[in-house]
């Protein structure tokens, strides 16, 4: 047995949530055959535990990106922040592929029930930070949810660069940030792939523009990697850039335009070829912490199955255009 062949053998044997997606993307199986996998991510493994913990007013917890009651606790003292809440909870169940019938009647239960703990703004109305809006504006079309006033919401609030930037709703910057951008550009194609509404793709070309003038990893100002977290790799990314992260969201919108990969990703591309191990795997980078319902992936330094396949998904796509 090949070196591939045992990768694609341990990617295969894993969660529903991810298997589904290795038998589409990395091993060309028939679509009876992965979508009865997909299938399963609502009956079994990490989408069927998380379904079971929503709660009677439709959401995780009790709150909408925090759980009731977090502020003022001890918890809310500690490094990082829980990842438990109905926004997070919510977007992985998205990203698996859960079909927005097994969510009910939570888009209902959201707008009666939840409200951001921002200015107690209802939930579908979205908050001020971008990467919020961007995570609620996917879900929300994901879920049948009117989301319309939240979309227009994006260009209003786009930089002169082109960018997004969580700060500038504070009056502490006026450019574009690689993370924010990267979450804003794949909130609006989530939106469009759900919906079918193309009235943010100029707006969201403009802010995919920003990221390729700066090669995914550069400062347009000094020519200079814009930080480490765009070598450090990790799953769940949750609102963190790295070059992965932003390269896979220029596939999927390159498959939904019908477009070959821009040349502007080439020195993104041989990042994520530098950082595979010798074991054919990519693994682990520094997780965030906080509280979770369960470990999704594997711990920091390790062989992980999500990167490798979101690695291995990209470096086909590309490799197959040259």
């Amino acid at each position: 047995m090949t070196r591939t062949q045992e990768i694609l053998d341990w990617l295969r044997d894993s969660d529903p949530s991810l298997r589904w997606q290795v038998e589409r993307d990395l091993l060309g199986a028939p679509p009876e055959q992965w979508k009865a996998t997909r299938a399963r991510v609502t009956t079994e493994g990490n989408g069927a535990t998380l379904l079971a913990q929503q709660g009677e007013d439709g959401q995780w917890e009790g709150g909408a990106y925090f759980p009731a009651g977090f502020f003022g606790s001890p918890e809310s003292e500690m490094p990082g922040q829980p990842w438990t809440a109905t926004t997070w909870t919510l977007k992985d169940l998205r990203e698996w592929g859960v079909p927005a019938s097994a969510l009910g009647d939570t888009a209902a239960k959201l707008d009666r029930n939840s409200r951001w703990e921002y200015d107690d703004l209802p939930y579908w109305g979205g908050e001020v930070d971008v990467c919020i809006n961007a995570f609620t504006l996917g879900t929300g079309a994901w879920l049948g949810a009117d989301v319309s006033g939240l979309a227009a919401w994006f260009p209003e609030h786009q930089l002169a660069d082109g960018g997004w930037n969580c700060e500038a709703e504070e009056g502490d910057s006026v450019r574009g940030s690689f993370h924010s951008t990267l979450n804003a550009v794949r909130g609006m194609l989530a939106y469009e792939q759900f919906t079918g509404d193309t009235a943010l793709r100029d707006s969201r070309h403009r802010g995919e523009d920003y990221l390729l003038e700066r090669r995914l990893a550069y400062r347009l100002s000094t020519g200079e990697v814009v930080g480490s977290f765009v070598t450090d790799f990790v799953y769940p990314n949750r609102h963190r850039y790295s070059a992965l992260a932003a390269l896979d969201h220029f596939r999927d919108a390159a498959l939904q335009a019908g477009t070959p990969p821009d040349p502007r990703l080439a020195e993104a591309i041989e990042m994520v070829r530098a950082a595979r191990h010798a074991d054919g795997t990519w693994h682990q980078g520094r997780t965030l912490e906080g509280r979770r319902w369960f470990d999704i992936d594997a711990p920091e330094g390790q062989p992980s199955r999500w990167l490798t396949f979101l690695a291995l998904r990209v470096l086909q796509w590309w490799d197959a255009a040259r």
